[in-house]
């Protein structure tokens, strides 16, 4: 299932809408490896690498995200979305 899928099965949020307009970037660089827009580029690549991001990880930028997009997309929702298919993927640990 491509990542595109995995969102918007589990949010209901369609990543295709995103026009990579960057007005989703939040200064927030110190945590950022992978700003917003690009990540979402990555998604609809679907790029393994969005699930690995530090961005991904960053609980500030999770909460900078609320409302970052002026389009209608609900990227707090897309990356929760990431961070739990990324550790379905991780599987157990051990």
């Amino acid at each position: 299932m491509s990542l595109r899928s995995v969102i918007k099965k589990a949010t209901g949020q369609d990543v295709y809408l995103c026009q990579a307009c960057n007005d989703c970037e939040i200064n927030l660089h110190h945590e950022m490896d992978i700003p917003l827009s690009s990540l979402v580029q990555l998604v609809l690549l679907n790029d393994e690498e969005a699930l690995q991001c530090r961005t991904l990880w960053s609980d500030s930028v999770l909460e900078a995200s609320r409302g970052a997009c002026k389009r209608g997309l609900d990227l707090h929702a897309v990356l929760t979305a990431l961070r739990e298919e990324s550790l379905r993927k991780a599987g157990p640990q051990s």
